[in-house]
């Protein structure tokens, strides 16, 4: 049986999980909401803005991408490293909402 390789599979694999931190929630409270996403490493502003449509119903306004490097770590004694990711910021109109 052959997998099925819709766009609308491959539009929901581009937001990974929203990004929940005490800096991100303070955004949401503001004038224009702004909520945070880790994306793909691939995805660009456009991939982003038709998964957002896709997945919550909702038009963005703006949304800023951003690359976090992986860091250098030093745990129990061992060199390690935290692994990087990309991070998609979505700005909404005033009034509307993402339950998430």
């Amino acid at each position: 049986m052959p997998t099925p390789t819709t766009k609308q599979n491959s539009q929901s694999l581009v937001i990974r999980r929203p990004r929940v931190t005490e800096k991100t929630t303070d955004g949401v409270s503001a004038q224009r909401p702004v909520y945070t996403f880790v994306v793909q490493s691939t995805a660009n502003k456009l991939m982003v803005r038709r998964a957002i449509v896709e997945q919550y119903k909702i038009t963005p306004v703006k949304i800023n991408m951003s690359v976090v490097k992986p860091k250098k770590v030093f745990t129990r004694g061992r060199v390690g490293s935290r692994g990087g990711f990309k991070k998609a910021m979505v700005y909404l109109k005033p009034g509307d909402k993402i339950e998430l």
